[in-house]
């Protein structure tokens, strides 16, 4: 069995001031670096007269696999998004790094309240960001997952979504042409599942890695 590790339980948000300067700090679930972008773009969006948006994340670089669920490498990246080098996004991945989380996407937005910092405050405030944001999402024990796509004609939608549900495994269904399932399966449970979902559909079901 793939070997468990800390993980945020779900995505959170935390706020507060330091010398008129307002922080909000952000953290998600992220098991790959395009869903961990994904959310630090989501934030940018949502505050585009931001000062700075700072962000830091710890996400597997690629896809394990059920017979080497160790073999991938976890990506640690951040950045100072225009704050004095060293001062912010260090910080913020530090944090992650000290509680051992992973899996994870932070980001911190500051909008600036006329007063500097300096270094060692700015290093306060955005570790601080990602601390309150943890503490709110709270920390739990998770195990490698992997994402796919199963795609099916509207005749074996019924049967792929009932398998689905039997296994308790995590999807998002989508109903256009053809019927979209986005499934999120622990990376020991995957490859079974796939053979469960061709089986059913005599090989029409067509799955794609996400």
């Amino acid at each position: 069995m793939p070997e468990s590790f800390r993980t945020v339980a779900e995505r959170a948000e935390a706020s507060f001031e330091v010398s008129g300067s307002e922080f909000i700090g952000y953290v998600a679930p992220a098991d790959t670096v395009d869903a961990a972008e994904a959310v630090i773009e989501e934030v940018e969006a949502e505050h585009p007269e931001a000062t700075h948006v700072v962000p830091a994340y710890r996400v597997p670089a690629g896809t394990a696999s059920a017979d080497q669920p160790g073999s991938v490498m976890l990506r640690e990246w951040c950045s100072d998004d225009g704050e004095p080098s060293g001062s912010s996004g260090k910080p913020a991945l530090n944090v992650l790094v000290q509680q051992e989380i992973r899996n994870v996407v932070a980001a911190v937005v500051r909008y600036y309240g006329g007063t500097n910092l300096g270094i060692g405050g700015l290093a306060r405030a955005y570790s601080r960001g990602v601390k309150e944001a943890v503490d709110a999402a709270g920390v739990v024990e998770d195990v490698p997952h992997e994402q796919f796509e199963a795609t099916v004609e509207y005749d074996d939608s019924g049967t792929v979504r009932g398998i689905l549900e039997s296994e308790d495994v995590e999807f998002d269904a989508s109903y256009e042409e053809a019927v979209e399932f986005v499934v999120r399966v622990p990376v020991a449970a995957a490859g079974e599942l796939r053979e469960r979902l061709r089986d059913a559909t005599s090989g029409r079901v067509e799955i794609e890695s996400l």
